[in-house]
């Protein structure tokens, strides 16, 4: 299980993509997994034969642990191998649990209670989850490498505890008539709703809403379309509105800072998170340093992440370090979003779509293509003041856009 990003602990085999007995090639993709942070397809580190697979598809185990064998096809090692390692002393579990197999739980004293239960293996973020929810950690049997309780574990645990069956010790009665179709929730999802509620706990969110005027961008898009695509690049309305919000993060610089405790972190580097929609989830890869790109190099850039993201090909990080995220439901035909903020980042801005809209100008009706973009933030450090100062800087920057930055 690689280490995927410095704050990754563990990973989701979500599929093998071999299976036992099938040749790799080297650098061929071999299994996709799941972090916190990125799904990824992870490639072979040699050729060889897939001779062993210990970690089977939707189970989580360590950064470090063996998952797979790599052999020649004259190997004959791992099932016999890993049969007479089981049967050592305990000096060689330590290699069994390294390898993805898992010690058996401790066992507990009838009636279910924690007394005379050895202490549960679990991370200090496992331990965090387990006490905002009055959990005893001890109640629950890990799943994880040698018994270790993982955030999954106490999320189903969590679950198992708040519905009606566990409620009223009986069962859920179905209405007559209507049938369900269930299937488990993906480790995607899991991440995503995790990450989401936490946000919710920690940050006090508010939004304001511009309604902001596109038509100029749009003029410069349609005189400058046929140019990009020379360059091999498709010029959509996303890059002029980083290009916007990179210039007033400069004039604002706290909308692009975090908390850490009592402290305010100003970020010396202004790194978007462009959010990408996937099947079943999303993902936010980051664009580095973005004040310093060109508006080709924006293009270019958030079409590439784009299209690596669908594809499982992004790198670890890639989706590490964003200071400040853009989301467009507008693409989607949403007019106006309330985003939630994406951890620890302390601002997130949301592009409804653009479309023409009567409006009033001059007291003449004249068609304008209009969008309304909501920054969503967190009052613990932003007033609406400043919030408000920072959208106008935006919506100023779109609607006066310099066509010769194109």
């Amino acid at each position: 299980m690689p280490q995927l990003g410095e704050s990754i602990a563990e990973g989701t085999v979500t599929r093998w993509l071999k299976q036992v007995g099938d040749q790799v090639e080297r650098d061929e993709p071999l299994l996709e997994i799941s972090t916190d942070k990125v799904d990824a397809e992870i490639p072979s580190p040699a050729a060889g034969i897939l001779s062993e697979i210990r970690v089977t598809e939707g189970e989580t185990v360590e950064v470090g642990t063996v998952v797979a064998i790599l052999g020649t096809a004259d190997d004959s090692t791992t099932e016999g191998t890993a049969a007479s390692d089981e049967a050592k002393p305990t000096g060689a579990q330590s290699a069994v649990v390294a390898s993805g197999q898992q010690l058996p739980a401790p066992s507990r004293k009838a009636g279910g209670g924690s007394e005379g239960r050895q202490p549960s293996r679990s991370s200090p973020a496992v331990r965090k989850l387990a006490r905002e929810h009055d959990i005893d950690i001890a109640l629950i049997t890990g799943s994880g490498t040698g018994g270790r309780v993982t955030k999954d574990d106490v999320l189903a645990y969590l679950e198992t505890r708040q519905t009606p069956e566990a409620a009223t010790g009986g069962t859920v009665a179905e209405h007559p008539g209507l049938t369900a179709r269930t299937e488990p929730v993906s480790v995607m999802r899991k991440k995503i709703a995790e990450h989401m509620v936490q946000s919710r706990r920690t940050s006090a969110h508010v939004h304001t809403v511009f309604d902001t005027d596109f038509t100029h961008v749009a003029r410069i898009r349609k005189a400058k379309k046929a140019e990009y695509e020379k360059a091999g690049a498709k010029l959509t309305f996303l890059p002029f509105i980083v290009r916007a919000v990179t210039r007033a993060i400069q004039a604002t610089p706290v909308v692009n800072a975090s908390l850490d405790g009592d402290q305010v972190v100003y970020k010396d580097a202004i790194n978007v998170g462009i959010a990408v929609a996937l099947d079943g989830g999303l993902i936010v890869p980051v664009l580095k340093n973005a004040d310093g790109m060109s508006m080709l190099d924006l293009c270019l850039g958030i079409s590439d992440l784009a299209a690596r993201s669908r594809a499982k090909r992004l790198k670890p990080d890639e989706v590490d370090g964003g200071t400040f995220t853009i989301t467009n439901p507008g693409t989607f035909g949403s007019a106006l979003s309330l985003p939630i903020i994406n951890q620890p980042q302390v601002a997130i801005l949301s592009v409804g779509n653009i479309e023409k809209r009567p409006v009033v100008i001059n007291d003449a009706i004249a068609i304008r293509s209009r969008s309304y973009l909501t920054l969503g933030f967190d009052h613990r450090l932003i007033d609406g003041a400043v919030a408000d100062e920072f959208m106008a800087r935006v919506k100023q920057a779109i609607e006066e856009f310099d066509d010769t930055q194109v």
